[in-house]
């Protein structure tokens, strides 16, 4: 998962991306980046850290222009290494700058596409394959400058060849600014404006909050399959460029990675959030009918408002039971198993008096790979809990993810092949209860109806692309393994020296 924001301003844009970056730092801590268009020339910014590290006063001297994109990474299959840190360049045709959120399902026969044509491609990244295919659809127009109806044809030809999961955004040297989204809508995508003395300045970024942050108006969502393409005079020019697009967010956004204060897709993740608590409270009740619940307690931060919800459904006292520390990373998002296991204790503290002597109930947003609920348990009982019953606001996580969540194998899922029974005496939970699907997809339809279908293929199995195989996920094994991923952001060391080089 990883943030991007893209804008045409009338002034410098280098302080707006970089603010807008810091509020979806959550979607990606790996790595950040920023480009801006400076007399028809990149200014370009990345390396491995958060936006705060990367981007310092001396590079925000540097990085001037009115027009710009940024990037905040979080890696799945791709290497660690800053040689992958996003914005990407190509130098032809134009000069194009890109960025993208998601994951391609067909990225080996797109790479070996791209090789026949002579395109070389640099890094293990399919973002950078992303890139040149939209450039070598760019390469055919002859003209000096181009027309929105060549920018959509560019576009309209990538949808005709890659499947998978993608929101991205360009930038053309003396052009504009391309952004589109997946036929399916899988990553968001949504559009603002800012309306200033010398004229309006228009935004694409992952999430709501990233306009709101910066003073930019929410106009809309982009569309699934739709492209928007911003010119450097600041005109706004939109096109469908996928045919039969069919809208299927991915529901695990509003589960666990949008921010709260976020809409995305005309729903709100924070009210979808506070109905995902009451369909839980709802089924608690209804099968622990005869429970001996003292408390309920939520594991912060994702799963506050959720929590709430189920005590005031439940009748119970909310507690905040878990101090976290702040200024430690998300761990579900962190690059290896060993990380998180080590971020665990780090990252939150038991305040005893909460626990001392009662049965709690712990309610998370979703289980995963088991190991932070299996910690956060035992630090429970360390406290003084008599009992631990677990609650958790998604279904069983069952399946892997091939859309752009680090959920590489489905025998790294501690849902896979077990029963409710099984999973608790692993994590040494008392108890343990998760939310039905069809309760998970009225939470969020409830916010906004008119989303027919959902992405929900971590839960049921059921690729909404339609072209993921055994084959294919035993190929992303491979590639997403923790052991594989150490091993490969070693061989990346020089390539990481040089890229340090290049951008200083």
């Amino acid at each position: 998962m990883c943030g991007i924001v893209g804008i045409v301003g009338q002034s410098s844009v280098n302080q707006t991306i970089y603010d807008a970056l810091t509020v979806l730092q959550h979607r990606g801590q790996d790595a950040a980046g920023i480009v801006t268009e400076d007399n028809g020339g990149f200014r370009l910014r990345k390396a491995n850290g958060l936006v705060k590290d990367v981007i310092e006063a001396k590079h925000m001297q540097r990085l001037q222009g009115n027009a710009g994109i940024g990037h905040v990474r979080y890696p799945t299959a791709g290497s660690s290494s800053a040689s992958e840190a996003q914005p990407f360049y190509v130098n032809s045709p134009f000069g194009i700058a890109f960025a993208h959120n998601g994951n391609l399902i067909n990225t080996i026969e797109l790479r070996e596409t791209l090789e026949r044509k002579r395109r070389h491609i640099n890094t293990t990244s399919d973002s950078e394959i992303l890139l040149n295919l939209l450039a070598d659809e760019l390469q055919h127009i002859s003209g000096l400058s181009l027309t929105p109806d060549e920018v959509f044809g560019a576009v309209k030809q990538v949808h005709k060849q890659v499947s998978g999961a993608y929101a991205a955004v360009a930038m053309i040297i003396g052009q504009g600014l391309v952004a589109f989204r997946d036929p399916f809508g899988i990553r968001p995508l949504v559009l603002g404006k800012n309306e200033t003395e010398t004229g309006t300045e228009y935004m694409v970024a992952s999430e709501s909050v990233a306009l709101d942050a910066v003073g930019f108006e929410l106009i809309r969502d982009v569309a699934p399959g739709e492209a928007v393409y911003i010119d450097l005079e600041g005109n706004l020019h939109t096109r469908q460029c996928a045919h039969n697009a069919k809208h299927a967010p991915c529901i695990f956004e509003y589960v666990y990675f949008a921010r709260p204060d976020s809409t995305i897709d005309k729903a709100s993740v924070y009210a979808s959030r506070i109905n995902m608590g009451t369909k839980l409270g709802e089924k608690i009740k209804s099968e622990w009918y005869e429970h001996d619940i003292d408390v309920v307690i939520p594991i912060p931060e994702t799963s506050c408002d959720i929590a709430l919800e189920i005590s005031s459904s439940l009748g119970l006292p909310y507690r905040q039971g878990f101090v976290k520390n702040r200024y430690i990373g998300r761990t579900f998002i962190m690059p290896g198993q060993i990380e998180r296991k080590k971020s665990v204790r780090r990252k939150l503290n038991a305040i005893h008096q909460e626990f001392k002597g009662k049965n709690v109930l712990l309610v998370d947003d979703s289980i995963v790979r088991g190991t932070t609920s299996e910690q956060i348990i035992e630090m429970a009982r360390e406290a003084g809990a008599k009992k631990v019953y677990f609650a958790s606001a998604a279904p069983e996580i069952r399946f892997p993810n091939v859309y752009g969540i680090d959920m590489p194998t489905s025998e790294e899922l501690i849902a896979y092949g077990r029963e409710t029974d099984e999973i608790a005496k692993i994590i040494g939970a008392n108890g343990i209860i998760f939310q039905d699907l069809p309760d998970l997809v009225a939470a969020v339809k409830l916010e906004n109806p008119d989303i027919e279908q959902f992405e929900t293929s971590v839960f049921d199995g059921k690729y909404i692309t339609q072209d993921v195989d055994q084959t294919y996920l035993d190929h992303l094994t491979q590639l997403r393994n923790d052991d594989v991923k150490a091993d490969r952001n070693k061989d990346v060391g020089t390539n990481l020296e040089l890229h340090n080089v290049c951008h200083p």
